[in-house]
């Protein structure tokens, strides 16, 4: 059964109970115990790696322990506001390459600056990653691990429906004949060739990155009305073709593994963050796949970018942020860790960890690395951070806008005027 929460605590007995918040500082908390809270979203197979390896870090630093938390979909970000309007932000909490800017804005995290490179050691990753966690000229966070957009696909839906998988070079105008193929060969109900990714704005940036312009630029939102239009039209057209997911079904979707539609069974293909792969194979019982997200034209921009897959930050009001710093030191740089949590969160930053973890990864663990390699030449610049208000946006305005289309309830130039009119009253920049 899914657990939607969970809670750990993982420490001895004679640990140092409670903690103490205050504004903003780092104190170090390295007395005779030191006691840290973890937060993070996931699935299950996360929970428990991030499980054993703060077993494992217990193990190698005596008085220290750790309580974890996780929690999925949208009761995460929940979650986290009301730590941060009772200023008991976790003290080591994650975050993702679409939040870490709004939430460093809004003070939810520490300036990590001053723990580089003493504690955290982190100048093997290269200058160039740092930048991916680097807001306002200050670090606010450590990558975990490298990836990018991806469409995942069942091969064994392929194989029964005979008809050839999706590959890197793979057209917009492609993806929609292979999408409406699919459904049909399914021959059943309740099942499409994918997703109705109208509501997945991180699909939406590599479809604007193809056509020379981005989800956000300058601070503001980087699309007109035009580029909305098409975007919505698209999805829209190919929903009434038959190869999206009925809309009852993608709205379920709350960016989670076990809520997509791929996961679920109701689609041959679907769109996520290549990482989670490994996890979508656990919950499946066909061969999955992955490659590139579909591309305007053959040749052109494929949009994609590395990103850190999901970063670890250390809360603005935390008392103990040199023990903090040292958790996530070990998280991203001991061997035994990496090896622990392979490629779930990406593959990792640190050159040593990811030689190390090699030769041990299973087959789904491989692709996932073979993939980040694979996009070596497809790769654009890093964009720059999100501006305040993109999560809101993504949550608020987004994904409830893509959601009313799927139920007809508006159409796609309405749709296109609403997102730029209440997005530009949510971004903050």
């Amino acid at each position: 059964m899914q657990v939607n929460r969970r809670s750990f605590l993982m420490g001895s007995a004679g640990v140092a109970a409670g903690l103490a918040f205050g504004a903003g500082s780092s104190v170090p908390a390295f007395a005779e115990d030191a006691k840290l809270r973890a937060m993070w979203w996931g699935s299950n197979d996360r929970a428990k790696r991030t499980l054993d390896v703060a077993k494992l870090y217990e193990s190698k630093n005596a008085g220290v322990s750790i309580v974890g938390e996780s929690l999925s979909g949208d009761g995460y970000w929940t979650k986290l506001s009301t730590q941060m309007a009772g200023r008991a932000i976790a003290d080591v909490f994650q975050l993702e390459p679409g939040t870490i800017s709004d939430y460093s804005k809004r003070g939810a995290c520490l300036a990590l600056d001053e723990f580089v490179p003493s504690t955290l050691k982190v100048d093997s990753f290269g200058k160039d990653m740092l930048k991916l966690t680097t807001v306002d000229g200050k670090l606010y966070g450590v990558g975990l691990g490298l990836n990018s957009f991806a469409l995942f696909f069942d091969q064994t839906a392929f194989q029964k429906a005979g008809i050839p998988v999706p590959t890197a070079d793979l057209t917009w105008d492609e993806y929609a004949k292979l999408a409406v193929e699919l459904t049909k060969a399914g021959g059943k109900d309740n099942y499409w060739g994918g997703p109705y990714g109208a509501r997945y704005a991180y699909v939406f940036d590599a479809w604007l990155r193809q056509r020379g312009k981005s989800l956000y630029a300058d601070g503001k939102l980087g699309f007109n009305v035009d580029d909305a239009t098409a975007w919505f039209s698209y999805w829209e057209d190919l929903r009434k073709k038959g190869g999206t997911v009925a809309a009852d079904v993608q709205t379920l979707d709350q960016n989670t593994i076990d809520t997509n539609c791929l996961a679920l069974g109701k689609s041959a293909m679907g769109m996520a963050y290549s990482n989670q792969l490994v996890g979508y194979q656990l919950i499946s019982k066909n061969k999955l796949a992955i490659t590139l997200l579909p591309r305007e034209k053959k040749g052109g921009p494929s949009g994609h970018y590395y990103r850190p897959a999901l970063i670890w930050s250390i809360g603005g009001t935390t008392k103990n942020g040199e023990a903090a710093a040292k958790f996530i030191d070990f998280f991203v740089n001991d061997v035994d860790a990496g090896k622990i949590l392979g490629v779930e969160r990406g593959v990792p930053m640190s050159p040593t960890v990811r030689e190390a973890i090699l030769p041990h990864l299973n087959p789904t663990e491989q692709d996932t690395v073979k993939y980040v390699n694979l996009l070596k030449d497809q790769v654009g610049e890093y964009p720059a951070p999100a501006p305040l208000g993109s999560t809101q946006f993504d949550q608020r305005v987004f994904r409830p806008i893509a959601d009313e289309l799927a139920f007809e309830r508006t159409t796609p130039a309405e749709a296109a005027a609403r997102l730029l009119e209440e997005g530009k009253a949510t971004i903050k920049g």
